[in-house]
């Protein structure tokens, strides 16, 4: 069997999504058994004719067959599931009663000041309180030019993808606090958020929070630093939904 230089991965890489993994080994094996039908080198085979490695046609092709078996990408940009909704996971970008549910996220019953432990993220910058306002889910360009166009509602702690940060650059500094699903305390929308003096929890794992609702964002908790990240040492800073009557 012929062999690519993918094939010799001294990092281990494996994607956390079956989907991708499917996607990238379909590929892999039609480059494969074509590199073999050709003979010749490695340096040959790839600088030959373009057709000759992989199409447009090809690559639609595998799609097609892993959608078939039922396979689903998971969106990051949400563009994606609104233009292909077909080939994406729902991202529940139609349900008014959307909540994040991330595997791993803390949740706790209510303390005695009727805090619900609904999350945690990686602190950005520390604050001498906590931030206390109103969750508001902002996963789309319609959401970002309705802001645009009408103003951001008051105390909108913006709840965003791992891609919000492009998202909702346009708005940003309007938001009273934001709470990102990707990244680190090192991602573009931590320093712009940092520079702007927008409290932001990056990396957040959320369970239970709905648009509309109360929350407490703990920013009094010590900013998570490039040492916590090498070590795994945990530095969470944690979020509560509050009492909403």
């Amino acid at each position: 069997m012929a062999k690519l230089m993918a094939d010799t991965d001294k990092y281990g890489y494996q994607s956390e999504f079956a989907a991708v993994e499917a996607y990238n080994s379909a590929v892999k094996d039609l480059v494969r058994r074509r590199f073999a039908a050709a003979g010749g080198t490695w340096r040959d085979f790839v600088f030959g004719p373009h057709d000759a490695v992989l199409t447009k046609a090809d690559l639609e092709a595998i799609e097609a067959k892993l959608l078939s078996y039922g396979y689903r990408f998971q969106p990051s940009a949400m563009s994606s599931a609104i233009e292909r909704p077909e080939a994406y996971k729902d991202a529940g970008l139609n349900n008014p009663d959307f909540s994040f549910e991330h595997e791993g996220a803390p949740v706790a019953a209510a303390d005695a000041e009727g805090r619900e432990l609904r999350g945690a993220g990686d602190n950005v910058v520390t604050y001498d309180r906590n931030l206390v306002g109103i969750a508001r889910y902002v996963r789309t360009s319609d959401k970002v030019l309705e802001y645009l166009t009408h103003g951001v509602p008051e105390d909108t702690i913006a709840i965003v993808d791992d891609s919000g940060g492009t998202l909702t650059a346009p708005v940003l500094e309007k938001f009273k606090g934001v709470l990102c699903a990707g990244g680190t305390t090192r991602s573009h929308l931590a320093i712009l958020t940092r520079e702007y003096g927008i409290p932001c929890l990056m990396n957040s794992r959320l369970s239970g929070i709905r648009d509309g609702q109360r929350i407490e964002v703990e920013v009094s908790a010590r900013a998570k630093t490039a040492e916590d990240y090498a070590s795994g040492a945990d530095a969470s800073a944690r979020v509560w939904r509050l009492n909403q009557g």
